[in-house]
């Protein structure tokens, strides 16, 4: 180990201003001990205004299971970029993510990427996975949150003979539904897999009732259903399960396993979200904005998350999610008061940490950044 010492000592007079690590990186270009990243391998584009970016990652990453997402950091302008993106390959293979060109680092990721650029990464992380033990299934996509759901397919289906699963998948064009080709050939090939397309332009916005659902999937109530897509799809869902439940109560004799015994004759929903309800900070004033270590201010409105407030005034902010479920960007408060603009409720304690993606100012605030 002391011989290690000297000859890093050594090696490090050599090369300064550059680290023994910054050589290593000329030969591998995702080593890194202080950050996590990935080499792209391949890009393939599957609609005009989406592709997937398959990469290999560098020492510190592990295996993803089907479901879950990583966070993804781009340099633009000088400035490192964070965005969750869900991991549409199967477990078990090198990951990928599957983009729609919507927003800055999205924009660059489907354009402009490329074999052989790195990009900058964070584990694989969330609970929106395959259930433990086999169960039939019932998948409800909309848009772009097939992409979760498309890693769950490619594990499971191909692997297990024995599952049972029901996709209904609503985009408004074929020309916009991504992997269509393949979940058709998927489903051709393999009998445990059906496959719904529902086309708003032909047939209007898929309905939430119990009858429509059961005319794509007759036995629906009796399938564990995992659902992702914009926030009003994912809300309906959410109600008509609610509502099937209620029903389901209703029925069962009053005792105190009433609501488990209505929660298993319906089934189960989990949902994933791709954005949360950020309209409690409507209408309210906010104020000036301090980013002490970066000696800067910003006269915020009382609805835009401090984290946009931020990135727009070239301040590097941390982020992940961007919708408070990461907690990757947490700050202390070192004056002032925020608003949760998911809650509405203020948050005025010098030293608390609050997420600047859904937080925004509610008068004079410091930031430690």
């Amino acid at each position: 180990m002391i011989r290690f010492m000297k000859l890093a000592r050594a090696t490090a007079a050599l090369t300064t201003p550059l680290t023994a690590e910054d050589f290593l990186a000329l030969f591998n270009p995702v080593y890194s001990s202080r950050q996590l990243r990935g080499i792209v391998t391949r890009v393939a584009h599957e609609t005009e205004d989406s592709a997937t970016i398959y990469f290999r990652p560098g020492h510190g990453w592990h295996a993803h299971q089907a479901g879950q997402w990583a966070r993804i950091g781009v340099e633009l302008d000088g400035v490192r970029q964070w965005r969750s993106y869900s991991l549409s390959n199967a477990a078990g293979h090198d990951p990928a993510i599957t983009v729609k060109d919507a927003g800055s680092v999205s924009h660059v990721l489907v354009r402009d990427t490329k074999p052989g650029d790195v990009l900058f990464l964070a584990p694989p992380q969330g609970d929106f996975v395959l259930p433990e033990h086999p169960r039939s299934l019932l998948m409800l996509t909309a848009g772009s949150g097939i992409t979760p759901v498309m890693s769950m397919i490619r594990t499971l289906v191909p692997r297990r003979p024995d599952a049972d699963v029901v996709l209904i998948n609503s985009n408004s064009t074929p020309e916009k539904s991504l992997f269509r080709e393949e979940l058709d050939e998927l489903a051709d090939q393999f009998p445990n897999l059906t496959v719904r397309h529902w086309f708003t332009s032909a047939r209007g916005r898929l309905q939430f009732t119990a009858q429509t659902i059961a005319d794509l999937c007759p036995d629906w109530r009796s399938r564990a259903a995992y659902a992702c897509g914009p926030e009003g799809f994912l809300n309906d869902a959410e109600d008509l399960w609610q509502q099937e439940a209620a029903v389901e109560q209703a029925r069962t004799v009053p005792n105190v396993t009433a609501g488990a015994e209505a929660q298993a004759a319906t089934g189960t929903l989990t949902i994933e979200r791709f954005s949360t309800d950020l309209t409690a900070g409507a209408g309210h004033d906010g104020g000036l904005v301090t980013f002490e270590q970066s000696d800067r201010e910003v006269q915020a409105d009382g609805d835009t998350p401090l984290l946009d407030i931020g990135e727009d005034a070239g301040v590097l902010m941390p982020s992940g999610c961007r919708m408070g479920i990461c907690h990757s960007c947490l700050i202390p408060l070192r004056a002032g008061q925020v608003r949760d603009l998911r809650t509405g409720e203020l948050h005025n304690t010098p030293g608390q940490l609050i997420q600047t993606c859904v937080s925004a100012a509610a008068g004079p605030v410091n930031l430690d950044l």
